[in-house]
């Protein structure tokens, strides 16, 4: 399978996000390695403090699962308000609210137009930590129930990964646990935002009650409502039962056109009072 290279196949399309979604990998990643890496690199004096920031704006926040580079930025400039000294983080800002693509190549591009120390830490800092990642092979794994109802889900609609995470990362971890068979294409962060990701692949021909993004973050809602598409929320601490009611109620709801309307606004009331509990 070669990275978004897709021919539709079937009437209907789901997308899918990895980490705290498909994949149990989300808060080990930001716990072992984004949060404690960033401080590192950043020089934070206050870890504990830090930490607390980093994990309430990428796990338990309306803010879950943003971008790495976004996350950073937030959780640096929380800390220089508290008084840390990180030095001038101007150049990052700028990048990650101007560049189309947030990944590590557009930053490796954007350090050779316009070097900046801020800019190499992030570089050195996101690089760590896919190292990092690669460390979790094996110890990572997908929630229960994921094989078998991407299968299902996969005999009745094609099946997309789209994802803030590195698309190496992507195919490293849905290879090893088997999932990349269920999968017509994969759409990391290389390819863009979410909501540009599901816009393309809306462009191959689907209706908007024809596309279906499945995820645990606000993001992926907001992705799905700016291209009209569907949304299902997997609940963050609740991922088996949301696996579950995927494959026993929503997915029929959603290939018999019944999923907007009553069923849809009852499992983002869900989300979104799940998601108040944190705020």
């Amino acid at each position: 399978m070669e990275k978004n290279e897709f021919t539709k196949k079937k009437p209907f399309l789901i997308c899918v996000d990895s980490d705290g979604c498909a994949m149990d990998t989300m808060n080990i990643k930001h716990e072992k390695y984004f949060g404690p890496l960033a401080a590192e690199v950043f020089g934070i004096e206050n870890q504990d403090e830090f930490l607390g920031i980093w994990n309430r704006i990428n796990l338990y926040s309306t803010t879950r699962g943003i971008n790495r580079f976004k996350g950073l930025v937030l959780a640096l400039q929380e800390s220089i308000v508290n008084g840390e000294e990180v030095g001038d983080i101007s150049k990052l800002v700028g990048w990650t609210e101007t560049t189309p693509e947030l990944s590590n190549d557009s930053l490796k591009r954007m350090l050779e137009a316009s070097p900046s120390e801020d800019l190499e830490k992030a570089l050195d800092w996101s690089n760590r930590v896919n190292v990092g990642i690669e460390e979790l092979a094996g110890k990572d794994a997908p929630f229960p129930h994921v094989k078998e109802v991407l299968a299902k889900l996969h005999e009745v609609a094609d099946i997309a990964i789209v994802s803030s995470a590195n698309s190496g990362a992507l195919y490293s971890e849905w290879d090893r646990h088997s999932l990349m068979p269920h999968v017509d294409t994969v759409y990391g962060q290389e390819a863009g935002t979410k909501a540009a990701c599901i816009e393309k692949l809306k462009a191959h021909g689907y209706e908007d009650d024809e596309v279906l993004m499945v995820g645990d973050a606000p993001g992926d809602l907001s992705a799905a409502l700016k291209n009209s598409v569907l949304f299902y929320p997997i609940l963050f601490g609740k991922e088996t039962f949301s696996w579950k009611r995927l494959s026993n109620e929503a997915v029929n709801n959603f290939t018999n056109k019944t999923y907007k309307g009553e069923f849809q606004d009852s499992v983002i009331n869900e989300f979104d009072e799940l998601l108040k509990q944190y705020s």
